[in-house]
């Protein structure tokens, strides 16, 4: 997004509306801390909003239900309002629609974790899950944000991208795990290399323990959705591996196809 200039105007000449910009980076900020509920000062001073500003906001948003508070009124944390949004975002989405139906195949198929995920900023956010039964099993939500280079559906999208691949990068690619990519050189070559065998790996880079495989779907350009398979080490064979990337692949081919075959209206972006 462009930077406002001194008038507080953005670039194509829309001016920001720093109130309605402000609540929406008070309803990021409380989103981002999941369950850790946040006092009045927290939220004030990392936003760098006066706490006189800042109170109004959230009164304002606890009134409709956007945030919630404890008994005491003193704790801020995200409200229903919010998961209401979230619930009608998937299920007006005709792409979360179709892939869904084809996890549910595949996981009949193979019972292990599969997820549909879209690229936002430099984050994959998952937008389907469908867990594996097997006792040994990653876990992951709906909702859920990661930086796109440490995951198999964030690299399938960013292998897909060409001189815009910068924009989805943070400034610094920090470890999650002892085997995240964190030299940009290494992850290009490695986004290559996905992009010529047409699926990304992700080996123990956001979780240890576990393997993830994913492919990139095309019907639209750039791809910005992605399907994949996470897999613990502990039952992963070179057989196995060879079934669930052919499995994804396929699965890949009926999304595109079905996505094709029906107006679906313009391609959703996270």
């Amino acid at each position: 997004m462009a930077a406002p200039d001194e008038t507080g105007e953005r670039a194509g000449g829309v001016r920001e509306v720093k109130s309605a910009a402000r609540t929406l980076e008070l309803l990021e900020l409380l989103a981002a801390r999941r369950n850790r509920p946040a006092r009045l000062r927290e939220l004030s001073e990392a936003l760098g909003m006066p706490r006189s500003s800042c109170y109004a906001v959230l009164r304002t948003l606890t009134k409709y239900g956007w945030v919630r508070t404890d008994a005491s009124g003193t704790l801020y944390g995200i409200g229903i309002r919010a998961l209401l949004a979230g619930t009608t975002y998937l299920d007006t989405d005709p792409y979360v629609r179709i892939a869904k139906s084809a996890l549910d195949r595949l996981g009949e198929q193979l019972d292990e974790t599969f997820h549909l995920g879209r690229l936002s900023g430099v984050d994959v956010v998952y937008l389907v899950t469908r867990e594996s039964g097997q006792y040994l099993r990653a876990h992951s939500r709906v909702g859920r944000r990661l930086p796109a280079y440490s995951t198999a559906l964030g690299k399938a999208l960013l292998a897909e991208l060409g001189p815009e691949l910068e924009e989805h990068l943070p400034a610094e690619l920090a470890p999650l795990t002892a085997h995240t990519i964190t030299d940009r050189a290494v992850l290009v070559t490695d986004l290559a290399k996905a992009r010529s065998e047409g699926h990304s790996v992700d080996r123990e880079e956001n979780t240890a323990g576990v393997q993830c495989f994913a492919v990139p779907l095309r019907y639209a350009e750039p791809a910005g959705d992605a399907i994949s398979c996470s897999v613990p080490l502990a039952r992963l064979t070179p057989a196995r591996e060879n079934d669930i990337v052919t499995a994804l692949k396929r699965a890949r081919d009926q999304i595109e196809q079905e996505a094709m075959s029906v107006e679906l209206g313009p391609m959703p972006f996270g």
